[in-house]
């Protein structure tokens, strides 16, 4: 499983926190109040006492200021709702960001490797770029963030001469210390590449695009395919790759922070954006598949967003949704949702291993719905 974005141990940090704290738990409050089956003064309330904005490097998509500003997004929910707030937030992330881009930049020309805080969906970059998505999608921050994406996709070298992808970084993933002598390049959607890859392409569905683009995403695409297994098993990646190639793939778990579905929906993207018909259908039918596959349903645990059912059950609507045909989806989903009720209930309140995030996922999920509400576009999957 992946990690949620540490954050410090001390009481502000943690009312600021999208993944742990009051600010995601206030989620359910925003949508119950748009869907007009709850009041918004209850979100209100749940948004009161979060403190001061933390705004340094620190700061990320799921911590401090740039996660208010996605939560006074949905709670504005398209009027002038907080526009006050929002205003000055937006500086706040401008800013933020532009501070990011210039260390990020520094980075690459002195010819480090890069970290996990620098470029990924939870603490670095592409998470703020998701939120700028949502907020500014024309600004020149976003264009900032997706020109720094395309440089990160670019090979590097290492002091052996052997060529690595530009997001290979230099530790080893939280699941196992000591797998990756001499770092790794993660595959996942929290971590990994398939974060920047679904914002690439989620930019370039709504029009945004940068000098090499399209080049990136196909960079990427190329290493996807190159690591990806095939069997009677179905279609599965690992989720990084060290000098003694990939990790173990099975036992294959279906969660959206590295498992297939995250992967799936990524590629579903891109495929649409790039009009690639044969990637399209890959990705509809390995996450078909993933669906059904006890072998894989097996291995998740509990409700929760980022390895649980509620994730998976989330990420197979945004799919079906897309597809060709959404129907064929139908009976996974069914599935899910009887795994999804069958599961543990999660014991903390928060949003992306806890109450509220399940809380959300079960909102959409008799049959034949369609995903409302934008609160998953900071899981990229919209």
């Amino acid at each position: 499983m992946t990690n949620a974005p540490p954050s410090p141990d001390t009481s502000l940090s943690s009312r600021q926190s999208l993944a742990h704290g009051p600010l995601g738990a206030a989620l359910p409050h925003i949508e119950r109040a748009r869907r007009s089956v709850g009041d918004w003064s209850e979100a209100h309330r749940a948004l009161t006492g979060i403190g001061p904005l933390l705004d340094g490097p620190d700061a990320n998509l799921f911590l401090g200021a740039p996660a208010m500003a996605v939560v006074l997004h949905l709670a504005a929910d398209g009027t002038d709702r907080y526009a006050g707030a929002l205003l000055a937030l937006d500086g706040i992330v401008a800013e933020h960001t532009r501070n990011r881009l210039t260390a990020a930049h520094a980075r690459i020309d002195s010819g480090r490797r890069t970290t996990f805080a620098e470029y990924d969906l939870f603490r670095g970059l592409t998470g703020i770029g998701a939120l700028l998505l949502l907020r500014r999608p024309r600004g020149p921050e976003l264009r900032g963030v997706l020109e720094y994406l395309v440089r990160l996709t670019e090979s590097i070298t290492d002091s052996t001469g052997e060529t690595l992808p530009g997001w290979w970084v230099s530790h080893a993933p939280a699941s196992d210390k000591r797998a990756t002598p001499g770092g790794h390049a993660n595959a996942g959607m929290a971590h990994g590449i398939a974060g920047p890859l679904t914002l690439l392409a989620l930019a370039l569905r709504a029009g945004v695009s940068v000098d090499g683009h399209e080049d990136a995403m196909l960079r990427i695409c190329r290493w996807l395919d190159q690591i990806r297994q095939r069997d009677h098993r179905g279609t599965r990646w690992p989720r990084w790759v060290s000098h003694r190639g990939p990790s173990p793939a099975l036992p294959a778990t279906s969660s959206w922070c590295y498992g297939t579905p995250g992967l799936a929906r990524a590629q579903q993207v891109v495929g649409i954006v790039l009009e690639d018909g044969d990637r399209k259908t890959m990705a509809e039918r390995t996450l078909l598949h993933c669906l059904t596959d006890p072998n894989q349903l097996d291995k998740v645990a509990d409700r929760g967003l980022c390895h649980g059912f509620g994730g998976l059950l989330r990420t197979a609507q945004r799919v079906a949704q897309d597809a060709e045909v959404p129907a064929v989806f139908g009976d996974g989903l069914g599935l899910v949702m009887g795994r999804f009720l069958a599961a543990d209930t999660p014991e903390e309140p928060g949003f992306l291993v806890g109450k509220a995030g399940a809380s959300l996922a079960f909102q959409d999920a008799e049959p034949g719905a369609a995903p409302q509400g934008q609160w998953d576009a900071c899981l990229l999957l919209t």
